[in-house]
């Protein structure tokens, strides 16, 4: 898939975005042919230096760029000519895709095996243990926890797991 074709999907363009933020996304939305450095950027996106220099970086440590420094022989300055690698983020999405079904997965599981009691002044949620090392009153108010059911939220985490394990072509038995 060709850096355009990549960059017109909303996913990919949500996932730059949380990568570099507002202020890199103009870097990482005009991914230049070849080489470039951090100063023709700035100048050419009309942006600071260090924003530049920030997104250039996340965009590296992110095996979405790389590269490599030239020394002019006269000043002994560097010179940092970066390439674009956007080709690994389809693989980038789907590991993201198996770390949030796993972390649901973890998460579904603590939701079922723990009871949980709520502050409903304060809004604090307690596990049972908790609960009982307060004698069932909340820590910050006084106001006596309630039970909470949690039923809903572990029915919305199931529906997502399903979800995802649909986009992955995980089957139930292989994951477990």
């Amino acid at each position: 898939m060709a850096f355009e074709e990549l960059l017109e999907d909303p996913v990919i363009q949500k996932y730059l975005h949380e990568l570099v933020g507002p202020k890199g996304m103009p870097v990482a939305a005009a991914p230049p042919d070849g080489e470039v450095t951090d100063e023709e950027l700035a100048e050419e996106l009309g942006l600071e230096l260090n924003d530049v220099r920030r997104a250039l970086f996340i965009l590296y440590e992110n095996d979405l760029a790389s590269y490599r420094r030239l020394r002019d022989e006269d000043s002994g300055w560097l010179t940092y000519l970066w390439t674009f690698e956007y080709e690994k983020i389809p693989e980038q999405l789907e590991e993201e895709l198996y770390r949030l079904l796993d972390g649901l997965e973890e998460r579904r599981e603590y939701e079922r095996n723990n009871e949980f009691y709520l502050c409903e002044n304060c809004g604090i949620r307690f596990e049972f243990g908790e609960a009982m090392e307060f004698g069932f009153e909340c820590p910050q108010c006084g106001n006596q926890v309630e039970t909470m059911e949690n039923t809903r939220l572990v029915t919305a985490m199931e529906d997502r797991i399903e979800e995802l394990r649909d986009e992955l072509n995980v089957d139930v038995d292989a994951q477990a």
